[in-house]
């Protein structure tokens, strides 16, 4: 039955087949006459028959900017279609691109042109995440203005994007650095502030004593010393902004739980968040019964047992006894080293009113990063100890039921309650009071926020000697970030010293006030730039709900490793923020996350002093590397491209080299995304997808040749063995289907992809000239093929797919042959396919080049060893491997792919 059903596919007459010949030959330009048409090459008329390098340069000249105008077209917003948000981390604009952003940006316009041809509505923006300390030092070495070092390094960096072939939606171009974005971070700072959730307090900062400034972590070297006066460094309690992240730790660890799988990156948030399971309550500190003004958070571990407090402990290294506070010298003349010192500050616990005293710990840490927490002896043996030492009171506020069950007592309204209930029912009570009561862990400080920095957004807070701490009004947004001659100052911001700026009017009473000085951290402004690509036009609000909500939560978000905890965790946060403040409809900004590994130069360093050398510095010419001066062995290993370490390349000069589609395919094929690659171009993957496309083009050229050679195409024709022979390539093309979409689609395996491809393009090899000249199989098969290849090799698939449209007498009529390959829709499998055996074409590779391939059963793909043994029997085995040693045998039941390594 099912070989009846394929071979109905099969039922058109050779008559019916001459008619549709002289039609489409007498069709063809709607005024050719028989005999007068030409093979259609897109630039000259005529099917050039070998891929060489002058040919992958003409094509991809011609189809550079024809690629870009097409994707304009598509690129405007039809909320008829279903949506796809593809978003690759925006970078920082230092003037080049590096191998690393051209994995990233290949990778997001790769999945992008994949969803347009699958019918989606697409958004796939590009902006600069432009804030940050090297234009600031660049202003200070170099005497130049950071706005203009900015905006010139964008447009070089534009440029470079642009000669990648890379098809970003411009229009949507943010860049944080001006005043149209960062007018709306400080919206959302004021939104921060009004709702609590931003303070000021005394934080530690790294202080150059020379220069009089803050450095940032970066700025410290290894030693511990300025990166500009050579000064040590030394820590200093300075007033900082914070924003308290901590309230939405246990809604950030639990909506982990909902995402999809991140490549390990869900495990790492986990693990950074920490267990939530204490809490955090405010403490009002008195001296002799006195307020003094000072407001403490400690950390409980057991919130239900709050109302047994004995003391509230804090370490010696305190902010209390080290920073501005009143306090300061009273504390630390109670100060005794390796000695729980109870002070003559109490504590008021504004929960319930309870007056506890301040003990400075005979420790020098508690657990994790908390440095003030509650003593609670009956629920801590160390509490109970220090509390007994010290002759403090407490209570005990847990009995147990003959049953177990421990009930509340001495705690107030909550008496009676269980255990469980009283936590949500205290720290409910707390939340409602504004004093904590949010679940969070010991890992978890608060977002300090300040940098006592030029170029950054400025904080739109006045400071006002009779009103004190005023945020400046929505309607006089944005605070300007105003010019300056110079960007060093001794002892304070840079921003202190524009005195028109600075001085200021108070928004409350008129008077006479000042300005914040310091800016905020550039991870503020990546935190929400994904929801500005959504509306970045809009002058009246950061965007509007409507478009957020249409194009949130982002379906794939691409971009490196190292900013898996941070600035995912930020980005998370203000998201949670913002849908609790109704702006948006989503609390998860990110549905599917892929982090990609890096691409590692090889490095050569000397062994006796670390350096690292130039290519010019090394002898080559034995067995192994030496200093071409002293003939000393060399430590070789791999690294992240770097400058300094002279292991980098320039993607200009790769480009020019072997072209883009080369480029890309490398990208993609040489290791599964989230692996690093090991840049080797002489034994690695660019030889194969070079070859891969000389292949490709040939494919083309046999079909070109065939359907021109003056014999119509009949599949009538075909011989039993040649019927079989396209029933096969029939079964490879969708088998080839089914598995990269998938790949695209579930894992992002595009390397799988790509090597599925190279599969499909080995079948299409091995045809027979009556083949390619008479069956449909062959020809549908190389369509798909072209149409898959297209969004990873987007200039040589739109040159193919010319010259398949030039083919005469064309069976498939399913596709667009008057539109370009990008504008096809994706293929999709022969509902006939779906019943066949449960079989899988393995893919066979020996040495790592691409061999064949072998219908292997779905049940033994994950049998290493029943794989080899099917694979030795079958004809390819026998050919290639047949008394050959086999070292090894690797498979890759993922990719359905199996490596032999042979001497």
């Amino acid at each position: 039955m099912k070989l009846a059903m394929w071979m109905l596919r099969h039922s058109t007459s050779c008559l019916e087949r001459r008619l549709c010949g002289w039609q489409s030959l007498l069709k063809q330009n709607g005024r050719q006459a028989l005999g007068c048409n030409r093979n259609i090459y897109s630039e000259t008329g005529t099917w050039e028959r070998d891929y060489r390098p002058e040919t992958r340069k003409s094509v991809e000249e011609y189809w550079h900017s024809r690629i870009k105008e097409q994707f304009q077209i598509i690129s405007e917003t039809d909320k008829s279609k279903p949506k796809c948000y593809v978003l690759s981390m925006f970078p920082y604009p230092s003037g080049k691109l590096h191998m690393g952003h051209v994995r990233v940006y290949t990778i997001s316009d790769t999945m992008a042109h994949f969803q347009r041809m699958r019918g989606f509505q697409v958004l796939h923006p590009m902006g600069w995440d432009a804030f940050g300390l090297p234009a600031e030092n660049a202003a200070i070495e170099r005497g130049l203005d950071p706005e203009e070092w900015t905006k010139s390094n964008i447009a070089h960096m534009k440029e470079q994007l642009h000669r990648l072939g890379l098809c970003f939606d411009w229009n949507k171009e943010v860049t944080t650095s001006q005043s149209d974005y960062y007018k709306w971070t400080q919206f959302l700072f004021l939104k921060l502030f009004m709702a609590g959730m931003a303070y000021q307090k005394e934080g530690l900062v790294n202080w150059d004593p020379v220069d009089q400034t803050v450095l940032a972590d970066e700025q410290v070297d290894e030693n511990g010393c300025s990166w500009r006066s050579g000064a040590k460094v030394e820590q200093k309690y300075l007033k900082q902004w914070f924003i308290r992240t901590t309230n939405y730790a246990k809604s950030l660890l639990d909506a982990l739980e909902g995402l999809p799988d991140w490549y390990g990156v869900k495990e790492m948030q986990a693990n950074w968040i920490g267990a939530c399971t204490g809490c955090y309550f405010d403490f009002e500190l008195k001296v002799n019964g006195e307020k003094v003004g000072e407001k403490l958070a400690a950390y409980a571990f057991f919130p239900e047992a709050v109302y047994g407090a004995s003391h509230l402990s804090i370490l010696p290294s305190h902010r209390l006894l080290h920073g501005d506070s009143k306090l300061r010298h009273l504390l630390q003349e109670q100060f005794v080293s390796d000695t729980d010192c109870r002070t003559p500050v109490t504590a008021v616990n504004l929960l319930n009113g309870q007056e506890i005293p301040l003990i400075i710990s005979a420790k020098e840490e508690f657990e994790d990063r908390l440095d003030t927490v509650i003593g609670i002896p009956c629920v801590n043996p160390e509490d109970s100890a220090v509390a007994q030492k010290l002759g403090l009171q407490w209570r005990e506020v847990f009995e147990t039921l003959p049953d177990g069950t421990e009930k509340l007592r001495n705690s107030g309204e909550f008496t009676g309650l269980d255990r469980r209930s009283a936590i949500q029912a205290i720290l409910k009570h707390a939340r409602d009071l504004g004093i904590g009561g949010h679940f969070t862990s010991t890992k978890m400080r608060d977002w300090l926020i300040s940098r006592q920095r030029y170029w950054g957004t400025p904080i739109p807070i006045i400071h006002c000697p009779s009103c004190g701490t005023v945020p400046v009004p929505y309607e006089e947004l944005p605070v300007p970030l105003p010019k300056l001659k110079s960007f060093t100052a001794k002892g304070t911001s840079p921003l202190s010293t524009a005195s028109e700026w600075f001085n200021c009017t108070c928004p409350k009473c008129k008077g006479p006030a000042k300005r914040e000085t310091d800016t905020m951290d550039t991870f503020v402004d990546s935190a929400w730039y994904y929801y500005r690509y959504t509306d970045p036009h809009n002058s009246q609000k950061p965007f509007d709900t409507v478009l957020a909500d249409f194009w949130m939560p982002v379906d794939l978000y691409i971009g490196g490793k190292e900013h898996a905890v941070m600035h995912l965790y930020y980005a998370r946060f203000i998201s949670h923020f913002c849908n609790d403040q109704n702006m948006v409809k989503y609390r998860e900004p990110f549905h599917k996350l892929l982090v990609h590994g890096l691409i590692k130069g090889k490095t050569y360093r000397l062994p006796s002093n670390g350096r690292y050398l130039k290519n010019e510095e090394i002898s080559f010419s034995g067995p192994d590397p030496v200093h071409a001066k002293t003939s000393e062995k060399l430590q070789i290993t791999w690294e992240k491209m770097s400058k300094s370490k002279y292991n980098g390349v320039d993607p200009a000069i790769v480009v020019q080299q072997y072209g883009i589609d080369t480029v890309r395919l490398y990208i993609l094929y040489a290791a599964p995304p989230e692996q690093d690659i090991l840049w080797d171009i002489k034994t690695d993957a660019i030889p194969g997808v070079l070859r891969w496309q000389v292949r490709l083009w040939a494919l083309v050229t046999k079909l070109i040749d065939a359907r021109n050679a003056g014999v119509l195409p009949c599949p009538d024709l075909l011989n039993e063995k040649e019927t079989s022979e396209a029933k096969r390539m029939w079964q490879s093309k969708n088998y080839a289907i089914s598995q990269v979409t998938s790949y695209l689609t579930k894992d992002f395996l595009l390397n799988a992809a790509i090597s599925r491809l190279m599969g499909l393009t080995n079948t299409l090899s091995q045809a027979t000239p009556r083949v390619i000249l008479h069956s449909r199989e062959y020809e549908e098969a190389l369509v798909a093929l072209c149409i898959m290849m297209a969004p990873m090799a987007p200039h040589l698939a739109s040159e193919l797919w010319k010259g398949l449209s030039s083919v005469q007498n064309k069976f498939f009529t399913l596709c667009q042959w008057n539109t370009d390959v990008l504008l096809q829709q994706w293929p999709s499998v022969d509902p006939v396919y779906m019943q066949q055996p449960d079989t899988v074409q393995m893919i066979v590779r020996i040495n790592n080049k691409v061999c064949g391939s072998v219908n292997v059963p779905q049940h033994v793909v994950k049998n290493a060893e029943r794989v080899q043994e099917l694979i030795l029997q079958s004809e390819l085995g026998i050919r290639q491997l047949q008394g050959r040693p086999i070292k090894r045998a690797i498979l890759s039941p993922r990719a359905t792919l199996i490596n032999f390594l042979v001497e």
